[in-house]
């Protein structure tokens, strides 16, 4: 009976003994469960502030609020190309820029063909130095421009292969054009948009290069990463100028390549444009789709050394 009664007065004893430890560990539970609760509503405000009230609430014009003219560059892409359609379909015109014009020449006569705006096609290869600006120059002199869109070019299979099977020759012409053309076109159109204080640049890069997979080394690494670090510094050296920088970092999107197709998690690069631009002026760094961004922010917890497991569980080794 000694040992039976011993027992329980020994658990009091110790239970009495440790109570302010209890008492500590219920405090730091709540403060981790407060700064979780914290950081959810703050994810959900700005869920809701960047990507459902803009489209709600009513907004100024776009060539009234940011001017009437847009620069695309790499308007080959499917994903420029929408978003090229969109800036149209709210009344700004067109300066539509490709290695090859011939393609976005039909495609410019439907875009004025039915939002009544002025289209310009520009070719202008900017891999191969400055002089190639010099098209880019005559095109926009003498117009209001208000908007430059720069999209990384994807460039088929040939942006998912390993960067030592990558031609010298392709290896360099895409890092000119997607890095040096980008950082020259704002060179040439943001004095002028700074000396009339307003416009908007807008970087569409690869918003998965935020996590290493097998592939892809040269452009989502060295393009998606140069466009996000350049938005980032324009934005502080134009802030107080009027002109808003935006980097735009959208997951996957349905662009008639397999082996993708259209979903609510996979968009087709209309149904992206849309929300995309309707969140101009509202967020510097966003997906422009709030599936994305869902998307994004669960990536982002996932620790690198789960997601480079599951990169070779899936992809297979190199």
């Amino acid at each position: 009976m000694a040992a039976v009664d011993g027992f329980p007065l020994l658990y009091a004893e110790i239970r009495r003994s440790c109570s302010g430890y209890y008492e500590g560990l219920a405090l730091l539970g709540a403060a981790c469960a407060a700064r979780w609760g914290a950081a959810l509503l703050r994810d959900c405000c700005g869920l809701l502030t960047v990507h459902f009230l803009p489209r709600m609430l009513p907004r100024t014009k776009l060539s009234h609020r940011f001017g009437a003219w847009a620069v695309v560059h790499g308007a080959s892409e499917p994903v420029a190309r929408a978003y090229a359609e969109e800036l149209a379909r709210n009344g700004v015109s067109l300066v539509l820029v490709a290695p090859d014009a011939a393609p976005l020449r039909d495609a410019a006569a439907l875009l004025s063909q039915n939002y009544g705006v002025e289209t310009v096609v520009v070719a202008a290869d900017l891999s191969v130095g400055a002089a190639a600006g010099k098209a880019v120059r005559d095109a926009v002199r003498g117009r209001d421009v208000g908007f430059l869109v720069t999209s990384v070019e994807e460039c088929g299979g040939a942006a998912r292969r390993p960067l030592a099977e990558a031609s010298e020759e392709r290896l360099l012409e895409l890092l000119s054009r997607n890095v040096a053309g980008a950082a020259l076109l704002a060179r040439l159109l943001l004095p002028g948009m700074a000396a009339r204080g307003r416009g908007a640049v807008v970087y569409i890069s690869l918003g998965g290069s935020c996590r290493p997979a097998p592939g892809g080394a040269a452009l989502a690494a060295a393009a998606s990463g140069f466009l996000e670090r350049l938005a980032a510094a324009l934005q502080l050296e134009y802030r107080r100028k009027g002109v808003f920088i935006q980097s735009l970092t959208p997951l996957q999107i349905c662009s008639g390549r397999p082996p993708w197709r259209a979903s609510w998690l996979v968009p087709r690069p209309d149904v992206y444009a849309r929300h995309a631009v309707a969140t101009l002026g509202v967020s510097n760094r966003t997906t422009g789709y709030w599936p994305h961004t869902l998307q994004l922010g669960l990536m982002r917890k996932v620790p690198e050394w789960a997601w480079l497991l599951g990169s070779l569980v899936f992809t297979g080794p190199s």
